[in-house]
Order: C-alpha cells, then structure tokens, then sequence
C-alpha cells in the first residue's frame, strides 16, 4: 500500500512540475503563433495599402482629366457665336463630363473593392485573432463620387 501510495506520490509530483513547464511552453508557442499571425496580416495590411493608393492615384488622374476635357470643351462650346451652338457644346462638354467622372468612380470602387478582397483573404490565410484585424473599416473608404 506505500508502496502504491508512493507511486501515486511521485505521479502527482511529476504532473506538478510537469505542468506549469508545458503551461510555460504552451504560452511561449501562443506568443510566437501571434506574433507570426501578427506579421502575416501585417503584410497582408501592406498589400492591400499599395493597391489602394495605386487605384486612389487613377482615379485621381481620370477625375483631374475629366475636369480638364471639360474646361477644354467648354472653352470650344463659348468660342461660339450662336445661343444654340453654344448651348450644343455645353451639353456636350457636360455629358463627356459626367460620363468620365463615372467611369473613373467605377474603376475606383472595382479596384476599392479587389484590393479589400485581396486583403480578408490574405487575413483569413494568416489565421489571426479577429482583433489584430481592421476590415470592419472597409467601409470609411471614399466612394470615389
């Protein structure tokens, strides 16, 4: 029976040393799982951050074209001497306008909207915690309008 009682003895010691060792271990595995998960998104963040600014950057250069063609076609629509060429080219310069500005609010969001895609993906590959995530401020991106 001490026998057996000592066996028991020896066990539970062995677990009470063993156990904050593996507690200690397992924390250590979790920080550098975190810490990798943490970079990983990072990276992902990067990403996603480059192929706004690239999209940001056109749209820019098409709305700044648009306003341009339009001074432009104005310009033409006012070099006239009739009330109705006049009023011919100013429609005109105006839907030219309009339909540029659109287009390029398109391009935006479609590339808005890639990159943001691009990027959950990427995140979700990095099986990270959700609070080292920040897509739920996808929506403050601009509209492009």
């Amino acid at each position: 029976m001490i026998k057996k009682f000592l066996g028991v003895s020896v066990f539970v010691l062995s677990l009470l040393v063993a156990v904050p060792a593996f507690a200690e271990t397992n924390g250590e595995a979790k920080a550098a799982l975190n810490a990798t998960s943490i970079s990983c998104v990072a990276t992902a963040v990067a990403a996603r951050e480059a192929a706004l600014a690239t999209a940001v950057s056109a749209h820019a250069t098409a709305v700044s074209a648009a306003y341009a063609t339009r001074a432009n076609e104005l310009a033409g629509a006012y070099a006239n001497t009739t009330s109705k060429t006049v009023r011919a080219g100013v429609k005109v310069a105006w839907a030219d306008f309009t339909k540029s500005t659109k287009a390029a609010a398109s391009t935006w969001k479609t590339a808005k909207n890639a990159a943001w895609n691009t990027y959950r993906t990427a995140a979700k590959a990095c099986k990270a915690p959700s609070e080292i995530s920040d897509s739920s401020n996808a929506s403050s991106e601009p509209s492009g309008q």
